[in-house]
């Protein structure tokens, strides 16, 4: 029988720091989405950042509890509770598949995977945003709003750039960083389906609110890439500095 590890003062400490840095990020830029009345944030970068530098507990304390502070303060309590269980297992995810990094046999294997895995991706970008996020959205800068067009070619654009992006990582990046980014992109996944199954199937009963699910999956996905696109390099850099961190 295995002992399971326990959690040491430092991993509360660091979730103790992470968790306020993940509501003070999230609260500092967001868009509002009327469609499900939610919001872009780019506090999925911290949420990774921790998860990959840290470890699942780090991640999904700080990623669960400072998003959930994000809600409340930014008064969209109605997505504080969904936000607490989706945002904890998006850092949760994260964490735990990047400690166990897999020894690919087969380059060929892994760049075969990134190329569908960037080809759903865009589509999913592509085809949402085309069909149900083009035309005028409330951007919301500190206290101050105002309206901004997104044009359905902004989407499509945007799916074929993911597109690219995701599938270079099979050309370009060894598999060992490749799989840091699949950790990324699976715990990216499971908040962008966490809240569309919330918004599809509870927030009308729990709240009284028609969320238009589908809508949302565009900016979710969006609000992944920028995270990763941000904390990636991040990790990288510590990582270099600090090695040991690397293995934790």
């Amino acid at each position: 029988m295995t002992r399971k590890k326990a959690i040491s003062p430092f991993d509360l400490a660091l979730a103790a720091v992470f968790t306020p840095l993940v509501c003070v990020v999230t609260i500092m830029f967001s868009i509002y989405v009327p469609d499900t009345q939610g919001f872009f944030n780019i506090g999925e970068s911290i949420v990774f950042l921790a998860a990959l530098l840290f470890g699942p507990f780090v991640g999904a304390f700080a990623g669960g509890i400072g998003s959930m502070l994000a809600d409340l303060l930014l008064g969209y309590p109605h997505y504080a509770p969904a936000t607490l269980i989706i945002k904890a297992c998006e850092g949760a995810v994260v964490g735990a598949l990047k400690i166990r990094n897999p020894k690919f046999s087969s380059k060929l294997n892994w760049k075969f995977f990134t190329l569908v895995l960037g080809v759903v991706t865009g589509f999913l970008l592509g085809w949402v945003g085309t069909a149900y996020y083009s035309g005028e959205v409330e951007l919301t800068l500190g206290t101050g709003s105002f309206m901004l067009y997104v044009p359905a070619e902004f989407w499509l654009i945007l799916g074929v750039i993911t597109t690219l992006a995701i599938a270079a990582l099979g050309f370009l990046a060894d598999p060992e960083f490749g799989w840091t980014v699949f950790s990324v992109i699976t715990g990216g996944f499971i908040m962008v389906f966490g809240y569309f199954i919330y918004q599809q199937f509870f927030i009308g009963p729990l709240f009284n609110i028609q969320a238009v699910a589908i809508a949302e999956i565009p900016v979710n996905i969006g609000q992944m890439i920028v995270g990763a696109t941000v904390a990636l390099p991040i990790a990288k850099i510590v990582w270099r500095a600090l090695p040991y961190l690397k293995q934790k």
